[in-house]
């Protein structure tokens, strides 16, 4: 089975991009799916949502990020920001499961998908066996009116949505600061909505660009 999900997911790599990210892609999900113990594997599962009558038209290709460059990202952070991991389109809980292992004391994942959700929340219950020490939720919502937790210092973005959805989330995101100011940290990878957060008073601290395609950066505030 786990061969079968790799295979097709190679697929959608070479017909989205080229043979060779398909293969640099393919041989990290493997290496990362036996380090951390969890099944995140997979691409594109939206049609699968729309069949059931939910809107996606804000929405974008469900893939999740590398290992090695999630693992890369934390390097970067501060060492202070390992509070509260809030993954915004978590998927199948792939950056909340690294989270954890990178010491965050709670991680929350939000998904308008229910199946993903699920997904989500088997492989945390995988990883808490591993490390015990995290607390962990799962939301089936919407992100346009969800309100971001005042102890959330870190949020984390692959592109989910379009740009009507994430202003309204950079919006709710200040009015968490409002409440409540901190520093903040921002995790966003194919970043391209970017500018809102810039315009907004966010500072790029950390960029990296791999392969054409792969891209992220990190945006705090303070």
């Amino acid at each position: 089975m786990k061969f079968l999900t790799y295979i097709k997911y190679f697929y959608f790599l070479f017909i989205n991009w080229d043979a060779r990210i398909a293969w640099y892609m393919i041989k990290q999900e493997i290496k990362g799916e036996k380090k951390y113990g969890i099944n995140t594997t997979g691409a594109d599962e939206l049609h699968k949502l729309e069949k059931l009558g939910i809107d996606i038209s804000h929405a974008t290709i469900y893939m999740p990020v590398s290992y090695t460059l999630l693992e890369e990202i934390f390097e970067q952070l501060p060492v202070t920001i390992r509070n509260h991991f809030l993954d915004i389109g978590s998927g199948k809980g792939r950056a909340l499961c690294v989270a954890a292992h990178q010491g965050f004391k709670q991680v929350t994942g939000l998904d308008f998908s229910k199946s993903l959700c699920n997904a989500a929340t088997e492989n945390l219950t995988k990883t808490k066996e591993q490390v015990s020490s995290f607390s962990f939720k799962v939301i089936n919502n919407d992100a346009f009116y969800f309100e971001i937790p005042d102890d959330v210092d870190c949020i984390f973005f692959f592109n989910p949505f379009d740009e009507i959805i994430m202003s309204a989330v950079v919006n709710n995101i200040f009015t968490s600061l409002q409440n409540k100011p901190r520093k903040i940290s921002i995790i966003y990878v194919n970043p391209l909505h970017k500018a809102l957060f810039l315009k907004a008073g966010f500072t790029e601290t950390w960029y990296s660009k791999k392969m054409k395609y792969i891209e992220a950066v990190i945006l705090e505030i303070a």
